[in-house]
């Protein structure tokens, strides 16, 4: 009981490093000069960092905006955007998603702290090379990683880790999205179905499951598609977790419309020994079930973290990140390997 009330109050701190951050950052009048490039994924909005306390947007290259903020420049190019000094940290959805390994590396070696969409890259070697140069020029590069600090994923996560069910034994993601024409059929464009839909539920295996994926197997299918061209519309995943246990997730763009469901019909379930804890239908229903106990829904403990404010608050305030590079970049490295074992294995005609 004691550990489990020193956990939690360990899980309290982390969730009021940002708070305490902005409150230090205001003080000082420190606001990290922001630029955007590219429209294509969950870019930054423009006018979003208008009030934010560590943080301003300076400069857009390649974005949909038609106006900005008061203030803003706006750039022809990347180049252009790297060779404006007001800019610190590029956030970057890069038209194409196969170039943007690429991209990050010369923000890197423009001497640009980067904050990625996903996946940043498309192979293992890619990732490597892009936290190669980060480690090198000194500039601090992450993706956007803050799945498990949504909600209800945060509560979900705290949970684990208080121990409300137990050793983790298996878990189960879906990450079921509809399906349009707008989706891309050139895997170079958005990573492609696997990699950027699955790389939530993987990050939702460890960093709201809190267990390690240690082997990995993954599929895909075009079966049903209504379109031509390389995109996927369904994939699976069976994972070994280090601890012994199994996951598997679920991936496609099955989900139909005008039924009331969110947009991404997302599930996660993870089962111990003690219980299990539950969210479906894009968090619509939560729970957690242990012996001669139903609770439901969860209370939630607070509101979502936004992970560019936690990397704002670290780069103004050296304030701790929640997750550590190996943490973050874990779920990607195994989902990456688990997408070339798929390329290798299928047919060059199919792919």
């Amino acid at each position: 009981m004691k550990n489990r009330r020193l956990l939690s109050r360990v899980m309290l701190l982390v969730l009021l490093v940002p708070f305490v951050a902005w409150a230090q950052s205001a003080e000082s009048g420190r606001r990290l000069g922001v630029g955007l490039y590219g429209s294509n994924g969950h870019q930054l909005r423009p006018d979003g960092l208008a009030q934010h306390p560590h943080a301003r947007l300076v400069a857009v290259a390649n974005v949909r905006a038609a106006t900005l903020p008061e203030g803003v420049k706006r750039h022809d190019s990347l180049a252009a955007l790297l060779a404006d000094p007001a800019v610190e940290l590029v956030s970057l959805c890069s038209p194409r998603r196969a170039d943007q390994a690429a991209d990050a590396i010369r923000c890197l070696e423009a001497g640009k702290h980067v904050y990625a969409e996903k996946p940043v890259a498309l192979t293992e070697a890619e990732l490597d090379r892009v936290l190669a140069v980060a480690q090198r020029t000194g500039k601090r590069f992450h993706e956007m990683a803050g799945t498990a600090f949504a909600q209800p994923y945060l509560t979900m996560r705290q949970l684990v880790r208080e121990g409300a069910v137990g050793d983790v034994i298996q878990i189960l993601v879906q990450k079921s999205y509809r399906y349009g024409q707008a989706r891309a059929q050139d895997e170079a464009i958005d990573g492609g179905m696997f990699l950027q839909a699955g790389i939530h539920a993987a990050r939702m295996v460890e960093h709201v499951g809190g267990v390690r994926i240690q082997t990995i197997s993954g599929w895909e299918t075009k079966f049903g598609k209504p379109e031509s061209g390389d995109g996927k519309i369904a994939g699976a995943v069976q994972i070994g977790l280090e601890n012994g246990g199994l996951a598997t997730i679920i991936i496609n763009y099955l989900n139909p419309p005008n039924t009331g469901l969110p947009h991404g019909n997302e599930t996660l379930r993870i089962f111990g020994t003690k219980g299990f804890i539950e969210s479906v239908d894009g968090g619509q229903r939560t729970r957690l079930a242990t012996p001669g106990r139903m609770l439901e829904p969860l209370e939630r403990t607070g509101p979502a973290q936004d992970y560019f404010d936690f990397l704002a608050a670290s780069l103004v305030t050296g304030a701790p990140m929640p997750l550590t590079l190996e943490q973050e970049f874990h779920p990607l490295r195994m989902l990456l390997r688990a997408k070339e074992r798929i390329r290798a294995e299928q047919p060059a005609a199919t792919r």
